[in-house]
């Protein structure tokens, strides 16, 4: 099913709130990117350009495309000296053989046909140049403990996230080369407030504007689910049960996912 993205527009309004660039993901990008100075970088599905602008205050220049208006008008406030311009990761509208790396966190859920879009992306990067996703697996989001608080909010954010082995085939098709992923653990000091945040800190999800910035609380969520969801944690964290179900759910699959590809 296409992707509606009127909804980001009303997650849009606000998304700044909670939504702010985390340094470690910043850094982390920045290492597996390998930027220059001299090169021109694509921020895919940018969002409120977060990432584009801090990408953009460390010397590296960069585009920020994405489907969402309110978004980009967003996004304009923090930085007019970046080029804005609204497409998707199957249609950018930029020349081939234009930019020196590519940059798309937690957007490729988002995007409506993987191989297209890939081709795409290929299409318009510079051979040599590096594309890095952050995402998460369906694998990975059924070690969340948010499974046992919201279980069909997880059911449907589950169902819309590629598999790796879907990414990695559409990676190949397309013809990318030097297929790597690196495992993303959920740090405390977190300033990024999406989906699991709250991973150590579960009383986040009583904040109604980190809710707001989660798509899956905004748009996918059932709200009978969600209100019954937030008062059973409440009661676990407080008689301390919580801490049963967090361990229950420990393991070593990673919480997102960084996958890094190369055009030859």
């Amino acid at each position: 099913m296409p992707t509606d993205y009127t909804k980001y527009n009303k997650i849009g309004k606000g998304y700044n709130i909670t939504r702010k660039a985390d340094i470690t993901l910043t850094e982390n990008i920045i290492r597996l990117l390998k930027p220059i100075n001299s090169g021109v970088y694509l921020d895919i599905g940018c969002g409120t350009g977060n990432y584009t602008h801090e990408m953009q205050k460390r010397g590296f220049h960069f585009i920020g495309i994405d489907p969402s208006e309110i978004m980009l008008k967003e996004a304009k406030k923090k930085n007019e000296n970046i080029i804005w311009k609204v497409g998707t990761a199957e249609k950018t509208n930029l020349p081939k053989n234009y930019v020196d790396g590519i940059i798309g966190s937690l957007t490729i859920h988002h995007w409506n046909n993987l191989n297209l879009a890939f081709q795409e992306l290929y299409s318009v990067l510079r051979k040599k140049g590096k594309i890095v996703i952050f995402t998460s697996t369906p694998k990975q989001m059924k070690g969340y403990w948010l499974n046992y608080y919201f279980p069909t909010m997880l059911a449907d954010s589950i169902a819309q996230m590629p598999t790796l082995k879907s990414i990695k085939s559409a990676i190949t098709n397309a013809g990318f080369t030097s297929i790597n992923t690196e495992d993303y653990y959920i740090e405390n000091t977190l300033k990024d407030k999406f989906l699991y945040c709250g991973k150590h800190k579960p009383e986040l999800y009583f904040d109604k504007q980190i809710r707001h910035g989660i798509s899956s609380f905004s748009s996918l969520a059932n709200k009978e689910e969600v209100i019954l969801g937030l008062s059973k944690l409440k009661e676990d964290i407080t008689s301390g049960k919580i801490k049963e179900i967090m361990h229950s759910y420990e393991n070593k699959l990673g919480d997102y996912l960084y996958v890094i590809a190369k055009k030859q």
